[in-house]
């Protein structure tokens, strides 16, 4: 059996690249296309070598790839398939888009349905300040274009793969799908337990607008006896920093090891996003750390509520300050319920082995699926051909 694994682009290693990364585990032998490979840590792809799309070979493409976007449902629809007999996509964008045959089985892992598309448009056109002038109708007719396609496409998909319960909901409202729910896998083996705490709260993400990390420095800034630490980077970097009072240290990009101390010494990580997974979410309790996270989206699924069995962490319900600063008090009164060793054993349900037994199971049953429908097709065929011969009048 040949073996395609087709991923959207290839630029900087993230949580889809890490899903990527376990796929190819278990397709060792599959061959990798993506629309553009500038990916400098080649581990993530087991060194493989990546088959490109013109895209790659485009001015500024390295920098601007994004920019392409009108042209990335025609490139993915270039690379030639049809000697494969299992395409497996790993899709946040257009990858789920790849042309295949009605003998070939297509399998997508979905990322998320392209967000900027569908149901947060309106939000990424006010965060692009594209909500009125010309450059808005252009980028508001470019979208329509992308979800007319992107609803196409997913017709060429035999399974699709939801990475939560909520992108489940989202494939279903969509692409009018099923979707079986396998969550991504998080390296809990890198992160050590730890059950000594200290007086101080995290929060570690890259430093964009939907992260909601200016929410968490805000409301800390006004909560000047609690003390927060903030690791990351990125465009937001600026307009946080101008937030953050005396008590909020920001530590900006850090390595590995930097975060995983933090993460293991932190009273609890804070989290404020609408996160599709959140993999910082179910590092922080691999390293016994209880979470605070915004009740919406994948954390419903990866933090276990105080008042529930084996609790993790405590949800808020609004994006606003009062909210997560309840949500603060309420772990500081109940927070002694939460224990290291209960974070850890939640953690460990999405780690990399697990994620890829259960993408094996699904990718077994798919094929098993397929081949029993070919088979009642044949037989099907050979029956109506043995009753055409019976028919009045033919030889």
């Amino acid at each position: 059996m040949k073996v395609a694994i087709v991923h959207d682009w290839l630029v900087v290693p993230g949580g889809a690249e890490k899903v990527l990364e376990q796929i190819i585990q278990c397709f060792p032998d599959a061959d990798l296309f993506s629309l553009v490979d500038f990916l400098e840590d080649r581990s993530l792809v087991c060194e493989k070598p990546v088959t490109t799309s013109f895209i790659q070979h485009l001015p500024f493409a390295r920098r601007k790839y994004r920019g392409y976007l009108p042209l990335m449902p025609l490139a993915v629809e270039q690379f030639d398939l049809s000697e494969y007999d299992l395409i497996i996509t790993s899709s946040h964008a257009v990858a789920k888009g790849v042309l295949v045959g009605p003998d070939q089985i297509h399998i997508s892992y979905v990322h998320s349905p392209m967000r900027y598309a569908w149901d947060l448009q309106h939000q990424y056109l006010r965060e692009a300040r594209l909500t009125v002038g010309p450059k808005s109708f252009a980028a508001r007719l470019l979208l329509y274009y992308m979800r007319s396609w992107d609803a196409r496409s997913a017709n060429g998909v035999d399974r699709m793969i939801a990475n939560s319960q909520f992108i489940a909901r989202r494939i279903m409202k969509i692409y009018r799908r099923r979707a079986t729910v396998i969550a991504p896998p998080v390296n809990v083996h890198q992160f050590d337990l730890c059950a000594d705490k200290e007086d101080f709260y995290l929060t570690a993400s890259r430093l964009v607008p939907y992260k909601r990390v200016d929410l968490i420095v805000e409301a800390f800034s006004t909560t000047p006896h609690r003390k927060l630490v903030v690791i990351g980077d990125g465009p937001e970097m600026a307009a946080i920093r101008e937030k953050a009072g005396p008590n909020v240290t920001i530590l900006g990009y850090q390595p590995f090891a930097v975060l995983k101390d933090h993460m293991q010494r932190a009273k609890a990580f804070v989290f404020a996003a609408e996160e599709d997974f959140g993999i910082a979410v179910v590092e922080a309790q691999a390293c016994g750390t209880p979470v605070i996270a915004y009740g919406k989206g994948g954390a419903l699924e990866t933090v276990v509520p105080v008042g529930e069995e084996q609790p993790t962490g405590v949800h808020f319900a609004k994006q606003t300050i009062d909210s997560l600063l309840e949500g603060v008090d309420f772990f500081e009164q109940k927070g002694t319920l939460i224990t290291p060793q209960a974070c850890r054993a939640n953690a460990e349900r999405f780690s990399a082995a697990n994620f890829r037994h259960a993408l094996m199971i699904e990718v077994m049953r798919t094929m098993s699926a397929a081949s029993a429908r070919l088979q009642g097709r044949r037989e099907a065929d050979l029956l109506a051909q043995h009753e055409l011969r019976k028919a009045p009048g033919l030889p």
